[in-house]
């Protein structure tokens, strides 16, 4: 049904709810906690990428003045990490993997203490690379028959695609302060996922799950490195129970570049078999992905997914291998897998339709999918994706001063590239309570505001329903004590947040009081989330220098509560992309394994000054069903 409310507070451009304090320095984020007789941790790290601890002694770390709690391996914490390691293991599997930890009166005596750990390492053989895939742990999909794809083919591209690893590197880095109140463990982290960090924290300590209670109020960025829980939050509580006193655990930027998530980088072998038409008749791909030393959780990177859903196609096979290395855990990192894969699959089409010599937008629209070709089913919004070709299309134009030949160095050209994601559905369980009183509403849900306006745009869905100005609309949230709600990962937090926020308000109307709970997705129906980009460039042939001119980006969002949100979301999103496109990679010294720019001075991120133009072509869905 059609909204039943009058329209006009979700759907149109508001500020964020919490600018105020942002801008005022009165949001307080993990590091900004300041709690009486506070402690500062710092975590002593593997040297060497492979290698087994033979000794460790922590006496003279321990006897230093301002030290307060010192923890090892020699402690014999039964801890276990990464399902094959400990909390702290005597074999070290990366550059970075913790070895002790110190907690102290300042950060300074906590660095101090440091090097006075005495630690013998036997170094061990490593691999930095791509020499160790499991192949009997490999991912295999496939349906019809793709060697008679091949074979059915009027022409047959195949490429070799390779993706770098990435770097995270939020603004604000993993960190959290402990202290336990009583037998009540309180962690004031920064995560993306509060319910997710407490039930794992417990699980680590033998705690039952409502004696650990987690607080995110601001965080400054996560990109998927920050759904799950890692060592650092066991450790300051282990530390804090220690001491007794509270204890912040920071991670430094180095610290934060080695041990808490990367993006995997992939080699992928692709071939695409089609008729002169254009129809594809074939798509093959074989996919190696680094996984680093340890499989973290969180989401997985799902690299072959995109190939088995893009395009319509009857005959496809995707192969899926992790690679192990000594390096640190690959984990989520904006649309795991996807972002790899559309760019080896885009590329590839593009060369396809060099080959047919066709326009390579017409050769997607040629192979266009409107159904879940995995799940059997029909999109939701079916044509969703042919209007961000279109609205692509619109914005980007042909400007008459393109110049692809001649004598002048300098060339420039468009590309177009497509995509899909698995995200962005939403999902139960996921809950909510508003309370209405004195012409005034309050929206109250356990999650984390990640830094993409969940605030805000919840308190207009409130709004809206219970009209009554956002003025008239607090929030409050990022609590575990407060209603259960999901890890803000795969595109899912406002999908599956803002229906039980949407159901409470309407029962407070009823009552003063109200509690929301998600409902399931339809069952007949698969909920799509894709776009599609085009990008103006300038190639100097002589140096390889590429200049970005102009970006146009068109998703399907469905219907946009906040465009003012939904613009800061493309912009940043496009940002990100542009860094892992030209300038971001992790570099690892193949003959020591040492990660050369784990800071922000050599690994390079877009800046302000680096951006091009960037245009906004997404638009809102009319109509906002009820679920």
């Amino acid at each position: 049904m059609k909204r039943d409310v009058e329209p006009g507070v979700a759907g149109s451009p508001h500020p964020r709810v919490e600018g105020g304090e942002k801008v005022s320095g009165q949001a307080r984020y993990s590091g900004d906690i300041r709690l009486p007789g506070q402690l500062y941790a710092r975590v002593l790290r593997s040297p060497l990428p492979h290698a087994r601890l033979r000794y460790i002694d922590t006496a003279r770390a321990q006897a230093l003045p301002g030290v307060h709690a010192v923890i090892s391996s020699a402690d014999a914490f039964d801890i276990r990490w990464y399902e094959e390691s400990q909390l702290f293991d005597h074999t070290l599997r990366f550059i970075g993997d913790e070895v002790a930890a110190v907690a102290a009166e300042s950060e300074e005596i906590a660095e101090d203490a440091l090097p006075l750990i005495e630690a013998d390492y036997e170094p061990l053989a490593f691999s930095a690379g791509f020499e160790h895939p499991l192949l009997d742990r490999a991912t295999k999909k496939q349906r019809g028959d793709v060697e008679a794809g091949l074979r059915a083919a009027d022409v047959v591209i195949e490429e070799a695609y390779t993706t770098q690893s990435a770097l995270h590197n939020a603004l604000e880095p993993h960190g959290c302060t402990a202290t336990w109140e009583g037998d009540i463990l309180v962690l004031y982290e920064s995560t993306q996922g509060i319910f997710a960090v407490r039930e794992e924290v417990a699980k680590k300590l033998g705690l039952a799950e409502d004696r650990v209670r987690v607080v995110t109020q601001h965080m400054g960025g996560g990109f998927g490195a920050k759904q799950i829980a890692w060592k650092h939050s066991v450790i300051a509580a282990l530390l804090s129970k220690r001491a007794g006193r509270p204890v912040q655990l920071m991670l430094d930027r180095e610290s934060e570049n080695l041990a808490v998530g990367n993006r995997n980088a992939t080699r992928q072998r692709v071939r695409l078999g089609a008729k002169r038409d254009g129809t594809l008749t074939a798509i093959d791909v074989q996919a190696l992905v680094q996984t680093g030393a340890y499989l973290p959780g969180g989401e997985d990177s799902d690299v072959i997914g995109t190939y088995l859903t893009l395009y319509r196609c009857a005959n496809v096979r995707a192969e899926q291998v992790p690679v192990r290395s000594n390096t640190g855990p690959a984990v989520a990192f904006r649309a795991p897998g996807y972002a790899e894969a559309n760019f080896a699959l885009e590329s590839a089409m593009d060369e396809l339709a060099r080959a047919l010599h066709m326009d390579p937008i017409e050769l997607r629209l040629r192979n266009y999918a409107t159904d879940d070709q995995l799940e059997n089913k029909p999109y939701t919004s079916p044509d969703s994706l042919r209007l961000c070709y279109e609205r692509v299309r619109r914005k980007i134009g042909v400007r008459p001063q393109a110049r692809t030949s001649g004598s002048d160095p300098i060339k420039r050209g468009i590309g177009f590239a497509a995509h899909d994601w698995v995200g962005g559905a939403g999902h139960p369980p996921a809950e909510a309570r508003v309370e209405l009183g004195g012409g005034r509403g309050r929206v109250i849900t356990g999650a984390q505001d990640i830094g993409t306006g969940t605030r805000t745009a919840l308190c207009q869905i409130a709004a809206e329903e219970l009209g009554i100005a956002l003025e008239q609309v607090s929030i409050s949230l990022g609590d575990t004590n407060g209603p259960y709600s999901p890890t803000s990962a795969g595109s899912a937090t406002l999908a599956s947040l803002g229906p039980a926020v949407r159901a409470a308000a309407r029962e407070a109307k009823r009552g003063g009081n109200g509690i929301g709970v998600r409902d399931e997705n339809p069952e007949d129906k698969s909920i799509r989330t894709c776009g599609a980009q085009a990008v103006e460039v300038e190639v100097d042939t002589e140096t390889g220098e590429v200049r970005v001119l102009r970006v146009v980006a068109a998703h399907d969002c469905g219907r946009v509560i906040n465009p003012l949100l939904v613009e800061s979301q493309v912009i940043g999103g496009v940002t990100q992309g542009l860094g892992y496109a030209l300038s971001e990679e992790r570099i690892v010294d193949a003959t020591s394994g040492v990660v050369l720019n784990a800071n922000l001075e050599e690994y390079k991120v877009q800046s302000v000054a680096d951006l091009p133009e960037i245009v906004n072509a997404t638009e809102s869905k009319p109509d906002w069903e009820a679920n």
